[in-house]
Formats: structure tokens, C-alpha cells, sequence
């Protein structure tokens, strides 16, 4: 499918690019898009939570008070769990959260992912640019310019572009990132995905090579 390229300042360049029906035009497979975001949000978890049990509790081991004829319960001592201040039953303890997936699984999602976005015509190509200098304005500009100013977006680079992540990177609901690092649950997040010309022989070669 062929795709108009545009400057970042909005205005046409007269160009099409074909994108490869093998990344950009397969049938989407909902079910690897499924496991690869969740492994990606698993993989943001930092497992460090941790309550602590009865065992690791400061307090006295004496019993509380005799086993019979208060009226009450039997109790043993203050780290119990009945009592305030006592240890936690069965609570969380640090764990690695992460699994793996396999790289054809994780390609597959991504290329299912694309797909989608094609088929909305969420996908903008843009003709390699840079900034002067990082100034937050000039990717405002870009933006406004695109009609994508109160739009959800993610920027794809061929490599870090040190003013354009610096001018992009407190606007909110945009994200930076570059071919080479580019997920399913981004490409899913965003609303539309704009892809610098130079980034699609990346993105293509990364998920059609074996």
C-alpha cells in the first residue's frame, strides 16, 4: 500500500511510499497483541513489594493471657495476625513479575499491530527531519501542523535524535522512540503513529528478517 509523505511543517512532498503488506498488511492476530502487552506491562514491575509475617514482627513471644476461663478466645502472643501491629498472613513478598515470549510471537504482535493502525489510517509518514535545537515549541508546531495537536501520538525515529526527544518529551500524551525499540503496547496506546521515511526500512528489515 502506498502511503503520502509529508514534511513536518504539514505540507506535502509530492511523494508516496510503499509499505510491505507483509509488516503493514497481514491479517492482525489479537491474541499475540494480548501476550506481548502483557508481558510488557509485566516487565514494568518492579516486584519489590513485601508485608511482613509473624516471624519478622518485633514484639514478645509471651502469651498473652491463660488459654481457659476468660470468656474470650484462646491467644497466643502479639505477633499474631488477629491482633493490630501483628504480621500479615500470606501477604506479598518480592517476586519477578517478567516472562518470556518468544521472538516470533512478539513480531507478530507488533506487525498485527501496525496492521491495525494502517487500516484506521493512523499512520502518518514524515520526511527525515531534526530540530535546530530543543525547543518544545517546535514540536508543538509539528503537531499543530499535523492536525495532531489533541491526538495521542507516537514518534518513530531511525535513531535517537537528541533536540527532537528533548523538544518532545514533556508534551504530554506523546512519546518518542525509535525503530529499533519499537513495542506493541506503544504502537496500541497511541492514537497515531508517525514514522520518520528513514525508520520504515528499519521497522520492516527488524520484523521480516528470520
Amino acid at each position: 500500500m502506498d502511503v503520502a509523505v509529508l514534511k513536518y511543517s504539514g505540507e506535502s512532498t509530492g511523494r508516496k511510499i510503499s509499505l510491505s503488506d507483509a509488516v503493514f498488511g497481514i491479517e492482525p492476530n489479537d491474541h499475540a497483541i494480548y501476550l506481548d502487552v502483557k508481558s510488557y506491562l509485566a516487565n514494568q514491575r518492579q516486584g519489590t513489594h513485601k508485608s511482613k509475617q509473624r516471624n519478622e514482627i518485633s514484639g514478645s513471644s509471651k502469651k498473652l493471657k491463660k488459654q481457659k476461663g476468660t470468656g474470650g478466645a484462646r491467644a497466643g502472643n502479639i505477633k499474631s495476625p488477629l491482633f493490630k501491629g501483628g504480621g500479615r498472613v500470606f501477604g506479598p513478598t518480592p517476586r519477578d513479575y517478567s516472562f518470556k515470549l518468544n521472538k516470533k510471537v512478539k513480531d507478530l504482535a507488533r506487525k498485527s499491530a501496525l496492521s491495525y493502525k494502517l487500516k484506521d489510517s493512523s499512520i502518518s509518514v514524515l520526511e527525515d527531519f531534526n530540530f535546530d535545537s530543543p525547543k518544545t515549541k517546535s514540536y508543538v508546531t509539528m503537531l499543530n501542523a499535523l492536525s495532531l495537536a489533541d491526538k495521542k501520538t507516537l514518534l518513530v525515529l531511525p535513531d535517537t535524535s537528541k533536540n527532537v526527544v528533548l523538544s518532545g518529551r514533556n508534551i504530554q500524551n506523546t512519546k518518542i522512540t525509535t525503530a529499533e525499540q519499537i513495542n506493541t503496547y506503544d504502537l496500541m496506546n497511541a492514537d497515531t503513529v508517525i514514522i520518520a521515511e528513514s525508520s520504515l526500512t528499519k521497522v520492516q528489515n527488524l520484523l521480516t528478517k528470520e
